[in-house]
């Protein structure tokens, strides 16, 4: 044992494991054979544990020991576990013996997984990428996710999903396929892991201190990070072991659940003082592991407190307390104090619960439970999560690792609630337990052995008791109910889902949630638990003042009822589906009504709910009416049997009625100073995911008990509860005690259209599934059109968030192609980009529209509007109706037997009354009626008529009935009768004032207000009259009567029983002036009030004709489909039909009252006073409705505004002056500034400008030479070069000049700005320069956020609002220029040659220091503060003039290439520019040109020369400089144009500018055929030289190609030029014969990029149209158009391009002269030569790379990929779509110099502009310089739709037409117009 010590080299350790395996498996093989063998095995085991102990034994010291102990220990165990072998082979050998067939890859956060709905059977399913790709899911319902707290893939695992789907690796295996494993393989295993499993444990006991308060401190939090860094390679170890396979994983499992190892190793026994220690620390960490609940165990109150107080305190110190010891629901007591302890009605959990274990501190009896225990106490760190989840595989493991789970479910629920980072918490817990509870075998198997449903009822039970309050619902200051505090933490944070989502997960086993359904007592806890949520976060309406604080706890109600309550009744009711569960629903009905009974009496209801209280809040009301429901619709129950007494049915309807009483308050603004979250919860209440679990069940609540109630007190408790009682009243004046005037209308309007919705609803009472999905897509369509995934979002889906069940049998894809046709995603012209979108179908609006399914979805009131105006349009279009339509009325499906009784309500005296009263009122131009009122009456009568009344028929009325009961308002109740019932005479209670007050009342009166038909009551109303009670008096009796006699309770107390103590809402009787009776003259009936209006409403008499006079047909009963849609009218002709129809009776009268020819509705007289609060609600609804009109009208001449103004294409779009045009008249120029108005020339003083964006652009240099279009990789063998772009090659060239030739020179020679050039764009409008001056000191004085930086000059243009960065003056003067150019000089060249070079001599004064030149000079500066440094210094020696002069005229270059560019590339199109208007070249020449004209070109140096003259000596050629300058024939020969015309005085002559194209263009030729012949073979140069020698003598040899070529070939042939060439020749074109036309075509091609560009100069600088042609004639169209074909050319088919030289000097001679400079120049470099006389003249237009068809190819390859600078997988990588760079977004590792990569990326690649494609979120960015936009994505998922951040997950395609949007966006640098949406980037991006 010599070498055991602690730093034993690696030799020894392997050497002493051998030795030690070799005993160790000799001796068990050897089994027993004599007493040898034994002692030998106890003695190898013996110092195997000596050994193991003094490696692992935690350094006495503290935790750990240093990194070098660890790693020393590790080696150790990693060569005993191999015993002495190699450790991979080791490793190998295990995984042969693994018989997985699951995966189990285990991830964390934020991992991308996918989920496939098809194969899943549970719907936690999940996969692992390559488990997903390898399996096949073509066609399926999958998506990809970011998993949120960590999961693990379940390929393999049938129990969670189909075998189809899994992948190839793991297709089911039989076992028999595995060898078993060899006994010697894994001996040491099973010795070393006991012991290294303990010395974990020791660990982690050590390394743990109770925090000596609840709450741990920082330092606590430190302690534990360390002891967890310190264990970080353990785990890792371990982690390494489960990853060997099956074989290795069984080891595991038998060490961590075996007893009998945990027995001898931790029982703390032993001489061992640092083992005892750590089971001391052990103990105390298990105190309070129990759920312990403080009254059992201490007898009163008053004692608890003070135990509570100090058990928290002491909690952590050793032994301090007994072990009763958890204070945790002491502390809610306190609050309280001891008032109400005794009255609570707390569970007495620890009686009730069969499973002691749950209450008691924990016992572990194996490694395994106390290393969950550690895990738990540590609040999960992820290593060992992940570790434990590695395992699971092993079937053994995963049964026994599910009940430790179980046992320490309380404990993990303390944890819990005290952790200080719940949030990262409650995902591990999650991440652990949707990998047990989603296994329906696993889940039986614990739910019946482990008690698992006892379990969570009781914990969470446990968790919510410490935060319940007292209810002050109803009665405050009796209350004993108790409700949850939404303002604790628990509730605020969500702490309580882990536990509540478990719950679920497992109620959606239909094993377990029977037992759950079987259990009474399970049920009875669980209505218990889910009534400390009825009646919280209690809302009381504030009267007087605005509330202070706003709480926000109402964001934690609804989420908590929703999980807490809903999702698990969701989850019972899906196992309530058929007959055969008639019993769990009768269980879970019968303590639903318990419960609920409990509650009325522990709130004290008697029979009126508290004013100004409304809570939205009533699980317990919902449970019910949503188990009625299930037992009617499919388990075929009798309701009556589940129904309660009528009593209990009264108080059951108050509460719903409560709250849609209240949202209609919320609505109409009575409830404003509760601030705006009351208005939130309003809207949750109805919003798409809280619909059907809130106010789809109170609605199916309210029917049902309207369906059992006597009618007249239902629809009396209606108006009550809405306040609109007085209202009802027949007198046009009245007093409302309980509500404010203006807010009655919108109150009356809410009371009718719950009517309506109550009435005329069928969600819950018949429709099928399928129906209602239908009916939920068509309101969600109508409101507007929908994207699919907003669509699947309103639907109300089964809450259960794991269902994703949508209502119905038939697939959401089948319906919605049935009812919605699909709009292609499309562009508008500003640039914003639609997205695909469904849209109603014609016969959808035609028959299915129904307004009520919308107000009863629409969250904003707006939407209903946005209906309605959508319906009128679909009208108007296809011709069906014309006027302002209302709300047609839809047919209901057919009413579930159960529920007929609902439709007594439509056959009520009391709502007859209430009809009659607001129709005669509406007759009468009431105040406070609206178009709504009568729209919602004329619905009610019609669903009355459509609904006949079953009791009797109307036919057999005798007429004489009206006599019989002359006292009452209506004979019966039917409303078919009651309709033609003549009403003469009302007694109504009016004001003294009034001017009803006339007369005595006749015989025959109808007491107004509903006052009662039977006479003996009617004399108790009238005595109550006196009582200053206005005149609601009988209805209001009526129904407390009602209510009383249902009671049972006898007479002599209900009058003291009509009015509780509510006594507010009786104004006392001096308030309000004195009441009078008075009687009102009506003989009309409702058919008579109906006609009337027809009358009223067409604004002509008579206008009511019975149709079935002319026509019997409307009689026959049939749909009419003329009366479908149409306004007020059209709905009362509908009706006045129908009743006709049902009764001959009817139709006789309606005759009758036709016939008689109406007099007009007498005017009333109305005081002005009267008139004035009359009229002014309409004047408001008019003013309203003026202003919608007028912003209507605004906006969208705002948009055709903006359409014109921004649309980059279209050329006449433009408001300002235009710049360009080519006037004939000698004027000058006129400009109107844009921000004084004032029109005038510009001048010297005061220049006008053009408001002008400068950008950096390296658009140019991104064209390529190459045909293939460049792709983004998408594999580690696809790459990009940058090597054939045009900026590659045009800094090449200038490098290779710049080492051979001197270096002023080569600056002139070439262009630059590729890279980095400027563009300069206008929106064509002008301002006075100072003007605009003033404007910017507005804006920096602006306080307001700009999307731009002022201090960088950035403004936006007055105008058109168009992004601008500077002003580019106008230079003064007249169109003179523009008119120089019509006449023709006669003078020769040689003439013009000479005045070119005069003019060229004269120097360029410097201009005198006028406003105008200071602003140039600024200008000037801008520009080049435009671009960065390194793209304007290319001069060898820094800041030598030589850059600036480059730098300007290259300026010039890049604009007109930018515009050929935009062109596309040629100028085949003509006309003006597609830009023409916006062109600001012509001033931008003026600029540059002031400037360049500052630098004298030396007479010597001057190109001009050159071209144009001969030089006598042959030794001007400077031979004798060390550095010649650049030989003629390897300039640029658009840069020495720009050169020549900037350096000439301006305005320039047309004569002259065509002298200078002439000469450049003989240079041009011969820079042609130079590069034809290097490009040719040896063998073509002597076929060339020889035909053309033959020509050279012809007369016109000047212009004959040929001859040219020959002379060229031969004048070079002199020099070296054409050496050491074969070799390379092969890459030339040697191939291809070079017959004369393909001559020809090559020097057309390399001479038309010159006159492109020479030919926009001149439509710039000189006006005059562009021609159009076609592709094959633009050489001799522009040609000509430059005045280089001669004359005599005529359009002959022989067309060479030689005939457009105009040789200023013999052609051969100069011709020589050139090519003499080259062939000295190779005399020394003789490679060089060739190299640079091929110039690339063929450049394609610039391009993005192309992208892959499917988004999942580049997400696949990049959202794993390492960044080549920091090495590491970025957070957020991004790829540049110009050049393919890959880049971490905000990535802090590569951020240089405060940059951050992707900013640095668009300034190195795109001169600041970028376009990143943002991987993890498929949105493109795109940064602007210091400003950055998001600008959508070109990937779209099938329906159309963009998926930002990839959060649905579907499969995502490539838009092309959005990637050419871009494309196009980002060649023309429109993106700072078109986006809208920029925002400082600050560099972070």
């Amino acid at each position: 044992m010599a070498g055991a010590g602690a730093g034993t080299s690696p030799r020894e350790k392997r050497s002493t494991a051998a030795r030690l395996k070799a005993a160790l498996s000799s001796s068990s093989n050897g089994g027993g054979g004599g007493g040898g063998s034994g002692a030998e095995e106890s003695e190898g085991t013996a110092e195997l544990q000596a050994l193991l102990e003094r490696v692992l034994c935690p350094a006495p010291g503290g935790v750990g020991g240093g990194g070098e102990a660890v790693s020393e220990a590790l080696a150790w165990c990693r060569c005993l576990l191999a015993g002495g072998e190699p450790w991979d082979g080791f490793v190998q050998a295990v995984r042969a013996y693994d018989p997985a067939t699951l995966c189990g890859l285990v991830w964390t956060a934020n991992f991308v997984a996918y989920r496939c709905r098809t194969c899943g059977i549970s719907p936690c399913m999940s996969l692992c990428a390559e488990c997903f790709h390898q399996g096949e899911h073509a066609g399926h319902d999958y998506n990809m996710f970011r998993s949120q707290a960590g999961g693990a893939c379940d390929c393999g695992d049938g129990n969670v999903m189909r075998e189809a789907g899994f992948c190839k690796r793991h297709r089911i295996k039989s076992s028999s396929e595995v060898p078993s494993v060899p006994k010697d393989l894994l001996i040491m295993s099973e010795l070393v892991l006991p012991q290294f499993i303990f010395c974990l444990i020791q660990y982690l006991r050590e390394g743990y201190s109770e925090p000596v308060l609840d709450l741990p401190t920082e330092k606590d939090i430190q302690k534990v990070m360390k002891v967890l860094q310190t264990l970080e390679p353990h785990i890792s170890f371990l982690e390494d072991l489960t990853k060997m396979g099956g074989a290795m994983r069984s080891v595991l499992t038998q060490v961590l659940t075996n007893q009998q190892f945990y027995k001898d190793l931790s029982s703390g026994g032993g001489e061992n003082a640092c083992a005892k220690k750590s089971h001391e620390r052990y103990l105390v960490a298990l105190k309070g592991s129990g759920l312990t609940f403080p009254e059992d165990k201490l007898a009163s109150g008053v004692q608890e407190q003070g135990a509570g107080a100090s058990t928290s305190a002491v909690q952590g110190c050793t032994g301090a307390t007994p072990a009763s010891g958890q204070g945790d629901s002491s502390d809610e007591e306190d609050q309280d104090g001891s008032q109400g302890v005794g009255k609570r009605k707390r569970v007495k959990l620890s009686t009730t619960t069969k499973d002691q274990s749950i209450m008691d501190v924990l016992k572990h009896k194996c490694f395994l439970e106390e290393l969950l225990f550690w895990t738990i106490k540590y609040e999960f760190p992820q290593k060992m999560v992940t570790f434990l989840l590695n395992m699971l595989p092993d079937q053994d493991y995963k049964i026994a690792f599910t009940k430790t789970f179980v046992q320490h479910y309380a404990f993990i629920m303390k944890t819990l609630k005290k952790s200080h980072e719940s949030d990262t918490m409650s995902n591990r817990i999650v991440h652990i337990s949707v990998q047990l509870f989603s296994n329906e075998e696993l889940a039986r198997q614990v739910t019946e052995e482990c008690q698992l449903l006892d379990i969570m009822v009781t914990v969470l039970l446990y968790m919510m008791e410490s935060c319940l309050i007292k209810s002050e619902l109803q009665d405050e200051e009796n209350s004993l109910h108790v409700v949850v505090n939404c303002g604790e933490a628990l509730l605020k944070n969500n702490t309580y889902w882990p536990l509540v989502s478990d719950f679920i997960n497992i109620l959606s086993h239909q094993s377990v949630a029977k037992k759950f359904l079987e259990d009474h007592r399970l049920l009875v806890m669980w209505m218990n638990f889910v009534s400390f949520f009825q009646g919280m976060n209690l809302n009381k309406r504030e009267l007087n003042e605005h509330v202070e604080f706003e709480s926000q706890t109402y964001y934690a109600a609804f989420a908590a009822e929703l999980e807490a309550c809903a999702q698990p009744m969701w989850g019972l009711l899906s196992h309530c589906k058929v007959r055969e569960t008639q019993e769990y629903t009768r269980n879970v009905v019968r303590y639903c009504l318990e419960a609920l009974q409990d509650w009325f009496d522990a709130i004290n209801f008697v029979d009126e709910p508290t004013p100004n209280q409304v809570t939205f809040h009533l699980p317990l009301h919902r449970y019910y009416a949503m188990f009625l429901s299930k037992a009617v619709k499919c388990q075929e129950v009798d309701l009556d049997s589940l129904l309660p007494d009528q009593e209990m049915l009264m108080k059951l309807m108050v509460h719903p009625l409560q709250i849609q009483a209240s949202l209609s308050e919320i609505h109409s603004n009575m409830w404003v100073r509760n601030g705006l979250q009351i208005k939130g919860q309003a809207m949750t209440y109805v919003q798409s995911h809280f619909c059907n679990s809130m106010i789809d069940p109170d609605i199916y609540l309210l029917q049902v008990c309207a369906s059992r109630l006597d009618p007249d007190y239902f629809i009396s408790s209606v108006f009550e509860r809405f306040k609109v009682v007085d209202l009802l009243t027949m007198a046009s004046q009245h007093q409302n005690t309980v509500l404010d005037a203006e807010h009655e209308r919108s109150m009356l309007e809410g009371a009718l259209t719950f009517l309506v919705i109550l009435l005329s609803l069928r969600l819950h009472l018949g429709m099928t599934d399928d129906e209602i999905l239908r009916a939920e897509m068509v309101a969600q369509l109508c409101m507007n059109d929908r994207t699919h995934s907003s669509l699947l979002d309103l639907i109300p889906e089964n809450p259960n968030p794991k269902s994703g069940i949508v209502p119905g049998s038939l697939s959401f894809e089948s319906m919605l192609s049935g009812v919605a046709d699909f709009k292609a995603p499309v562009f508008e012209p500003g640039g914003s980009m639609q997205q695909g979108m469904y849209t109603p179908k014609a016969e959808v609006w035609d028959n299915e529209f129904d307004p009520v399914m919308v107000i009863l979805r629409t969250v904003y009131r707006r939407d209903v509007q946005s209906a309605m105006d959508r319906y009128t349009a679909f009208l108007k279009q296809s011709g069906k109706f014309h006027g302002n339509p209302w709300p047609p009325y839809k047919k209901r499906t057919h009413l579930h037997p159960s529920y007929k009784g609902l439709l007594r309500l439509l056959h009520c005296k009391t709502l007859h009354i209430v009809l009659f009263t607001l129709l005669y009122k509406i007759l009468m131009d009431h105040q406070n009626l609206s178009e709504h009122v009568l729209c919602m009456v004329l619905y009610l009568i019609e669903l009355g008529l459509e609904n006949p009344s079953e009791q009797e028929s109307d036919e057999n009325d005798s007429v004489g009935g009206q006599e019989r009961c002359h006292d009452s308002w209506f004979p019966g109740n039917n409303l078919v009768s009651n309709m033609r019932h003549f009403i003469n005479y009302v007694r109504v209670r009016v004001p003294e004032t009034a001017p009803e007050v006339k007369r005595e009342p006749p015989a025959s009166t109808s007491a107004d207000g509903f006052a009662a038909s039977q006479n003996p009551r009617r004399s108790k109303g009238l005595q109550r009259e006196n009582s200053g009670t206005a005149q609601v008096f009988s209805l209001v009796a009526e129904r407390r009567k009602k209510f009383q006699e249902i009671i049972n309770r006898n007479t002599s107390e209900a009058s003291q029983a009509v009015r509780p103590k509510t006594s507010m809402k009786w104004s006392a009787p001096g308030t309000t002036p004195q009441l009078t009776n008075a009687i009102l003259e009506v003989k009309e009936s409702i058919l008579s009030l109906l006609v009337k209006l027809h009358h009223k409403l067409s604004g002509k008499q008579n206008s009511y004709y019975p149709p079935w006079l002319d026509d019997l047909e409307p009689l026959i009963p049939q749909e009419n489909p003329k009366y479908f849609h149409g306004d007020g009218m059209t709905a009362v002709e509908r009706i006045l039909l129908k009743a006709a129809l049902q009764s001959r009776l009817n139709k006789h009268i309606i005759e009758e009252i036709c016939s008689k020819v109406t007099p007009p509705v007498p005017p009333k007289k109305i005081s002005p006073t009267e008139k004035k609060t009359l009229d002014k609600e309409e004047r408001r609804q008019k003013a309203r409705e003026r202003q919608q009109k007028l912003l209507a009208e605004f906006a969208s001449r705002q948009k055709s505004f903006m359409e014109t103004a921004m649309d980059v294409e279209s050329p006449d779009a433009d408001i300002a002056m235009e710049i360009t045009t080519a006037e004939q008249h000698v004027s000058e120029a006129m400009y109107d500034c844009v921000i004084c108005g004032q029109s005038g020339p510009s001048t010297e003083d005061r220049p006008a400008g053009l408001v002008v964006l400068l950008q950096a652009s390296s658009v140019l240099g991104q064209c390529s030479n190459s045909a293939e279009p460049k792709k983004l990789p998408t594999s580690e063998k696809e790459q990009i070069y940058a090597r054939d772009t045009c900026a590659a090659v045009y800094e090449e060239r200038l490098a290779t000049l710049q080492k051979y030739f001197k270096d002023s020179s080569c600056l002139q020679s070439v262009s630059i700005g590729w890279e980095g050039g400027v563009y300069v764009q206008t929106c064509g409008h002008t301002l006075h320069i100072d003007c605009h001056k003033s404007y910017m000191e507005s804006l920096r004085n602006d306080q307001v956020l700009q999307g731009f930086s002022v201090d960088k000059g950035e403004f936006t243009c007055p105008l058109c609002r168009q992004f601008a960065n500077s002003v580019l003056p106008c230079y003064p003067g007249n169109n003179v220029e523009r008119n120089l150019w019509q006449c023709h000089s006669n003078k020769n060249m040689q003439d013009l040659i000479k005045e070119v070079e005069e003019l060229q001599e004269q120097l360029g004064t410097f201009p005198s220091e006028t406003n105008l030149s200071k602003e140039m000079e600024s200008v000037m500066k801008d520009i080049k503060s435009t671009t960065q440094k390194k793209y304007t210094d290319y001069s060898k020696t820094p800041g030598s003039p030589d850059n600036d002069f480059l730098f300007m005229y290259s300026v010039a270059r890049t604009n007109l290439e930018l515009e050929l560019v935009h062109r596309g590339g040629s100028l085949c199109q003509g006309g003006a520019s597609t830009a023409g208007k916006r062109s600001c070249l012509h001033q931008l020449f003026h600029v540059l040109a002031m400037h360049m004209r500052l630098y004298s070109i030396d007479s010597a140096y001057n190109p001009w020369k050159k071209l144009t003259q001969l030089m006598e000596d042959k030794n001007l050629q400077m031979c004798g400089e060390d550095q010649p300058e650049v030989p003629v024939l390897y300039r640029d020969v658009l840069s020495l144009l720009l050169i020549q015309i900037l350096t000439m005085p301006q305005p320039l002559h047309k004569e002259h500018f065509t002298c200078i194209i002439k000469v450049l263009f003989t240079l041009l030729y011969i820079q042609a055929l130079i590069a034809l012949s290097v490009k040719g073979s040896t063998d073509d140069r002597t076929t060339w030289m020889n035909s053309g020698a033959l020509k050279k003598n012809v007369s016109n040899a000047k212009t004959s190609p040929e001859a040219l070529l020959s002379h060229v070939i031969s004048e070079l042939s002199k020099g070296k030029v054409y050496d050491q060439e074969e070799t390379e020749d092969l890459s030339m074109d040697s191939n291809s014969a070079w017959c004369p036309h393909s001559i020809e075509t090559y020097l057309q091609q390399f001479c038309l990029p010159f006159l492109r560009i020479t030919s926009l100069l001149q439509h710039h600088l000189f006006g005059g149209e562009l021609p159009s042609c076609q592709d094959d004639e633009e050489f001799t169209v522009l040609a000509n158009c430059l005045g280089l074909l001669p004359s005599s050319f005529q359009s002959s088919h022989q067309f060479s391009s030689a005939s457009c030289l105009d040789w200023p000097v013999p052609a051969f001679d100069i011709t020589s002269q050139w090519c003499s400079e080259l062939v000295s120049f190779a005399v020394k470099h003789p490679k060089q030569v060739k190299i640079l006389s091929l110039q690339e003249s063929k450049w394609d237009l610039p391009r993005l790379l192309q992208l892959p068809e499917n988004y999942n190819t580049i997400f696949q390859y990049y959202h794993r990929k390492s960044c080549s600078v920091c090495t590491k997988v970025p957070k957020d990588p991004a790829v540049c779509l110009v050049c393919g760079t890959f880049v971490c977004l905000k990535g802090l590792c590569c951020k240089q110099q405060s940059y951050c990569e992707c900013v640095l990326h668009s300034q190195n690649c795109g001169a600041g502009t970028g376009i990143f494609l943002l991987i993890n979120a498929s949105v493109i960015i795109i940064i602007r310089g210091h400003r950055f936009c998001l600008w959508g994505s070109v990937y779209l998922d099938a329906h159309g739709e963009e998926d930002r951040d990839l959060r649905r997950g579907k499969p995502l395609y490539m838009c092309k037409e959005r990637y050419n949007v871009l494309e196009h966006q980002w060649i023309s640098h429109t993106f700072d117009h078109i986006n809208k949406r920029w925002g400082p980037h600050y560099n972070g991006l």
